[in-house]
C-alpha cells in the first residue's frame, strides 16, 4: 500500500477489507499492514463499530458454566465464578465474525459489519457538521458556569481547570465564545484575553444549536435486547426489574431519581441538585450502599429506564469502581412511556404530594429528608395493583431484608389513617 494512504480515513472498501481479515481469523496487526494503517487505527475501528449479536445465556459470563455445582445460579460471590475471556472477541481481531463456535458459544458475541460501520460513520459526519454540539438547556448551563468569570478577567483555560466537570475541552469553549453562542449573556469574543493570538474565524450569520445525538451506549440495550434478556434469563428463574426515571418541575432543579421495584410496587428516590450521568449513577451507588452488595445484586438485577441524557453512561451504572458487574441497564423506546407505564403511574400518584408546576423549594421539599417522608406515605397507601394491600406491606412479607434497610435509611410505615397525598406532608 502507498505510504500517503496511512492518514487518510478508512473507507468502505478499508473496512470490507477489515470484516474479511476478521472473518479469516487474521490479527490486527495483519490487517493493518494490509491496508498500510497503524495498528491503533484498527484496532479503534472494531472497537468503535462493532456490535453486540449476541447475549450471555447466564447472568455472568463464567468459565466454569460446564463444571457448575450451583445450578448456574451466577452470582459474583460465587466461590467457583472465573470470568471469562476469549481472545479473538476480547483481543485480536476483536470480533466473532468466522469463529467456528460462534453457533454454539454461549458468552457475549460481537460482529463487525463493514456496512453498518460505514453507515455509523457518515452518519456521524454528517452529524458533526450540522449546527453547534449544542442545545439552548446546555448554553444555560454552561453561561451560568463560564459568564462571571470572565467577566471577572479569567481565562478559558482556567474556568476549565476550575470546573473540571464542564464537560467541554478548552478549544471548544473559544469556539463557542468566538461564534457567539453566549452573546445573550454578555460575552462576546473580545472579551477574551487571548483573542489577539488566536486565529480569527468567519462569522456565521446565524448560529443554528443542534444536539449531536451519541446513542453509542444504546448498543445491545434497546428495549427489544431487553425483552430478549428476559426471555432468555426467565428460564433460570425471576428476574428483579426496576424501573428508573427523573421528576423535576424546574428545569434548573432540584430533580428525584426514582427507582421503581416492580415486584413490590416500591418506590424508591433521591433528590440531586444536578441531572447529569454523573449525579445518576452516584444515586446507583447510594442505592447499593443502602442495601449492601449482595442485596444489590439479588433485588436490582435489570434496570429499565428511558433515554434522557442523565442515563447516557451505562457502564457507570452496570459496574462498579473496580470494574465488577453489578446490575444491567437497558433503555425503553423513543417516545414509549407505556415500555415503563408502572413507574408512570407510580409517579402520577407522587404528584399528589409533588404538584407539577410548584418549585419543590415552595413545597416544602428541599431535602432528602423531606422526600424520605414523602415516599413514606406513598409507600403505605394501598392500591388495585396491590390487591389492595400496601407496597410496605408487599415489601416487608417478600423482601423483609430489603425492607430493613429501607427503614435504616429513613422511609418510615406510615399507619393506614394518617397516610396523606399531599404537600401538607412537609408543613
Amino acid at each position: 500500500m502507498a505510504s500517503n494512504h496511512k492518514y487518510k480515513h478508512l473507507t468502505l472498501e478499508d473496512r470490507i477489507i477489515i470484516e474479511t481479515g476478521i472473518r479469516n481469523g487474521a490479527t490486527k496487526t495483519s490487517i493493518a499492514k494490509t491496508l498500510g494503517k497503524d495498528n491503533s487505527t484498527i484496532g479503534k475501528e472494531i472497537k468503535k463499530h462493532r456490535y453486540q449479536s449476541a447475549f450471555c445465556k447466564m447472568a455472568l459470563e463464567c468459565k466454569a458454566y460446564k463444571t457448575c455445582l450451583h445450578g448456574r445460579k451466577c452470582h459474583l460471590n460465587c466461590p467457583d465464578y472465573i470470568p471469562f475471556s476469549c481472545k479473538r472477541r476480547d483481543s485480536s481481531p476483536g470480533a466473532c465474525n468466522g469463529c467456528s463456535n460462534m453457533r454454539h458459544c454461549r458468552f457475549h458475541r460481537f460482529r463487525y459489519s463493514a456496512a453498518k460501520a460505514q453507515a455509523k460513520y457518515e452518519a456521524d459526519l454528517v452529524a458533526t457538521r450540522v449546527g453547534l454540539d449544542l442545545d439552548q438547556e446546555e448554553v444555560k448551563r454552561l453561561a451560568e458556569i463560564i459568564v462571571k468569570p470572565i467577566k471577572q478577567g479569567q481565562s478559558p483555560y482556567a474556568i476549565i481547570t476550575n470546573h473540571p466537570d464542564i464537560g467541554i475541552s478548552e478549544k471548544s469553549l473559544y469556539n463557542y465564545i468566538e461564534q457567539g453562542v453566549f452573546r445573550e449573556y454578555g460575552i462576546i469574543d473580545l472579551n477574551l484575553r487571548q483573542k489577539v493570538a488566536r486565529k480569527q474565524h468567519k462569522k456565521s450569520k446565524a448560529i443554528t444549536f443542534k444536539k449531536r445525538q451519541n446513542r453509542k451506549f444504546l448498543i445491545g440495550r434497546e428495549y427489544r435486547d431487553f425483552q430478549k434478556f428476559i426471555a432468555d434469563s426467565s428460564q433460570e428463574g425471576e428476574i428483579s426489574i426496576i424501573e428508573m426515571d427523573t421528576i423535576f418541575n424546574k428545569q434548573h432543579g432540584p430533580f428525584i431519581q426514582t427507582f421503581y421495584f416492580k415486584k413490590f410496587k416500591f418506590l424508591i428516590a433521591f433528590l440531586h441538585q444536578k441531572k447529569t450521568a454523573k449525579t445518576m449513577s452516584e444515586g446507583i451507588d447510594l442505592l447499593e450502599e443502602i442495601l449492601s452488595n449482595e442485596l444489590f445484586e439479588k433485588y436490582v438485577q435489570v434496570i429499565l429506564t428511558d433515554r434522557g441524557s442523565e442515563f447516557s453512561d451505562p457502564l457507570a451504572i452496570e459496574y462498579r469502581k473496580d470494574q465488577t458487574r453489578r446490575t444491567f441497564v437497558f433503555y425503553c423506546d423513543p417516545m414509549s412511556p407505556g415500555q415503563k407505564g408502572t413507574l408512570e403511574k407510580k409517579h402520577a400518584d407522587f404528584r399528589f404530594i409533588v404538584p407539577k408546576g410548584e418549585s419543590f423549594e415552595k413545597l416544602g421539599l428541599v431535602s432528602q429528608v423531606q422526600l424520605n417522608k414523602a415516599l413514606a406515605h406513598l409507600n403505605s397507601y394501598p392500591t388495585e395493583a396491590c390487591c389492595g394491600k400496601t407496597p410496605w406491606q408487599l415489601l416487608l412479607f417478600l423482601a423483609p431484608d430489603m425492607a430493613a434497610k429501607f427503614q435504616q435509611f429513613g422511609i418510615e410505615i406510615i399507619d393506614k389513617d394518617l397516610v396523606t397525598l399531599s404537600p401538607n406532608i412537609f408543613k
